[in-house]
């Protein structure tokens, strides 16, 4: 049984991103192989992965078509956004048992987190898609099929409005991951308590910040983590008030 995490990178600036978090699995887990699928098979880091593999495409969500090409039984892939601070544990024995494991998605009272083309209970929200544990075999190779099929059909930018669906319709047994998992807010940890949980990886749009114009290259948990204190304060006054649990 062999057990491995995969990124999917294309361009330079993801690919970037992607020796970044590798670097902090290597800190974290050293031992654990971690395989790239990249269109830049010479871009500076890459050789530091075990294995490169080649894109079919550089389509935005060819992450799709990669999944299944894992070369371990047992896989975490992960979004290039992220940082594992942790080692995994015995993370990857949950594919033994589930078929797929993946958190809720944040921003729940959204409707772009609620959209999907079944209407579902605000309590089946969908899950998020940048970090995914699942077992590959067969069942999963045929899921990963059809829910690339349906986002294709789907005409949408988006992913996981589609994974949801699918989820609903499926009679995959799946499990949602806690938090610290897919960990999308590092201002959770101030309401932590030291016995609550271990944040093993990181999740965090702002680390790709500086791809999309929106501010300085991240690196660091203290510039997230900084960045994300004041954003809340932001929110909560844009919100406006009103709402009981408000602070």
């Amino acid at each position: 049984m062999s057990d491995g995490v995969i990124l999917v990178a294309t361009g330079a600036g993801y690919v970037d991103l992607a020796v970044q978090c590798l670097a902090s699995i290597r800190d974290s887990n050293p031992g654990v192989p971690v395989d790239l699928f990249t269109d830049l098979p010479d871009a500076p880091g890459v050789a530091g992965f075990d294995r490169v593999h080649p894109v079919p495409s550089t389509h935005p969500r060819v992450k799709l078509d990669c999944l299944a090409k894992a070369r371990f039984d047992r896989v975490l892939f992960l979004d290039c956004d992220t940082l594992v601070i942790a080692p995994f544990g015995d993370l990857f024995d949950l594919a033994d048992r589930f078929a797929l494991s993946l958190a809720h998605d944040v921003r729940r009272r959204m409707d772009l987190i609620q959209d999907g083309v079944h209407p579902t209970p605000y309590a089946f929200p969908q899950l998020n898609s940048g970090v995914m544990l699942y077992r590959n075999d067969a069942g999963m190779a045929a899921f990963f099929a059809e829910w690339k099929r349906r986002y294709d059909v789907s005409g949408r930018d988006r992913d996981q409005p589609v994974l949801k669906d699918l989820l609903w319709d499926s009679d995959l047994r799946f499990y949602v991951l806690p938090p610290e998992f897919n960990l999308r807010r590092l201002t959770m940890l101030d309401a932590w308590e030291p016995l609550d949980a271990v944040p093993t990886i990181i999740h965090s749009h702002r680390l790709l910040q500086h791809l999309r114009g929106q501010g300085a290259r991240v690196r660091t948990l203290d510039e997230l983590r900084a960045l994300e204190r004041i954003a809340l304060e932001e929110e909560w006054r844009a919100d406006g008030g009103g709402a009981p649990w408000q602070r």
